[in-house]
């Protein structure tokens, strides 16, 4: 792959090929002149005192993707965004214009007329055209310029794909544009594009180990791929986490069901991953049936499983088999639960209300938390550290009995008791006096 300085490169080279090009055909003995070859903007091409000398120039005026490897090696990064998995390149297509200029009659049509037939006897641009132009033997060594000394190592010529070169057709008002948008006078042009230029990344990625074989090996010979006749997959998948009592999220020290198939076998073991605090725990769990298993989050590790959305997974070693297995994920919500909280709060002589309630687990000092009494959300007070005691200083507190629910990243506390037909309102309740 290339590097940044492919497109440098390419320019480089083209400008090179056209070079040669003059030189082989004698194209300043048939005119009468020296032919020179520039790569500046069309403004910057004839000199202020007007004189314009016979020269081509080239211009690269506008870079678009390729759309047939635009996509190649997407995605990049796992779900979680932090880890690089591949370096997919950037593919571009370049596009010129090639524009001659003469101080004479007929020398920008003479001029025009070689480089486009140069361009057509070039479609491609080879590897070793490629390092001649970038890479000069014998070697110049510090008498070129700081830019052109770089170009050498562009990785230009080791790229997968190889450069071609074809001619692009611009209409009238498209060529007007191009020349409008340049703020210089038009002269006998001609459009090409150079593709596909492959600019590759060097950040380190994950890179997976090559497989063994393929399924088990049995008196030498790998047991190959396993079919069942089961529209079930033959591994460990989960389809559904049941909590207890109906409840619509988990809490901190009560047990969670977890339901599917082939679950069966022995060292379970869950997986919690919560994407943004970074989180990846493993906890034991008790292996019940082939389509069950149960597990809980402890309390007394509150400190490392915040309130948000989890990722669980379940790794265990099913029968017959030397290596543990980890089934698909799927998704649990960690709410906050209220632990202490006032039963009674007076407000004083202004009708403002100060009182603190305990939670766990702890907020983190970059969640949002607010307290929710009845319909009303309240603020607590600013926090630093990451805390199980929130502090709340309420002017105009509403008087009266309001059922109380802390809201976290979004994440209700429960309110609801759902181990009772018809459901009801748990005693979470705060009265203001």
């Amino acid at each position: 792959m290339s590097t940044a300085l492919a497109i440098a490169g390419v320019t480089a080279v083209l400008r090179d090929l056209l070079n040669d090009g003059i030189i082989n055909h004698n194209v300043s003995g048939i005119i009468g002149s020296t032919v020179s070859v520039s790569v500046l903007p069309p403004d910057r091409v004839v000199a202020e005192d007007g004189a314009e000398n016979s020269r081509l120039n080239l211009f690269l005026h506008q870079v678009t993707p390729n759309t047939g490897l635009r996509n190649e090696g997407l995605p990049a990064r796992d779900p979680s965004g932090r880890k690089r998995l591949a370096n997919p390149p950037l593919a571009l297509n370049l596009h010129y214009l090639v524009s001659a200029y003469g101080s004479a009659d007929l020398h920008r049509e003479i001029l025009l007329g070689y480089v486009m037939q140069l361009l057509h006897e070039r479609p491609v641009l080879d590897r070793q055209a490629i390092r001649t132009a970038l890479q000069p033997s014998p070697d110049v060594g510090d008498s070129l310029p700081p830019a052109l000394r770089a170009l050498a190592n562009s990785g230009l010529a080791e790229q997968m794909e190889q450069l071609r070169i074809t001619q692009e057709f611009l209409n009238s008002e498209e060529m007007s544009k191009l020349w409008t948008a340049a703020q210089s006078s038009y002269r006998p042009t001609a459009a090409y594009q150079v593709s596909v230029v492959l600019i590759e990344s060097t950040v380190p990625a994950r890179v997976p180990l090559p497989v063994l074989s393929r399924g088990p090996v049995v008196a030498g010979r790998e047991q190959g791929i396993l079919a069942e006749p089961d529209l079930l997959p033959a591994l460990p998948t989960l389809e559904q986490v049941q909590l207890v009592d109906g409840r619509a999220v988990v809490q901190l020290g009560k047990d969670l069901i977890l339901q599917g198939h082939h679950l069966d076998g022995v060292d379970h073991q869950v997986r919690l991953i919560e994407a943004h605090f970074g989180i990846d725990e493993w906890l034991s769990a008790s292996g019940g049936t082939p389509q069950r298993m149960q597990f809980q989050i402890p309390s007394t590790r509150a400190v490392d499983f915040p309130v948000g959305v989890y990722q669980v997974a379940v790794q265990l070693l099913r029968p017959d088999e030397d290596r543990p297995r980890e089934s698909n994920r799927l998704a649990l919500v960690l709410a906050a639960e209220l632990t202490d909280l006032p039963k009674t709060v007076t407000r004083d002589g202004s009708g403002g209300a100060s009182f603190s309630l305990q939670c766990r687990p702890e907020i983190r000092p970059n969640q949002v938390v607010t307290l929710i009494l009845g319909q009303q959300e309240f603020v607590p007070n600013a926090f630093s550290a990451s805390t199980h005691e929130l502090t709340f200083e309420i002017s105009k507190a509403p008087v009266g009995e309001h059922l109380a629910r802390l809201r976290v990243d979004g994440i209700d506390s429960p309110i609801i008791d759902h181990s009772v037909t018809p459901p009801v309102f748990l005693d979470k309740r705060l009265t203001i006096q």
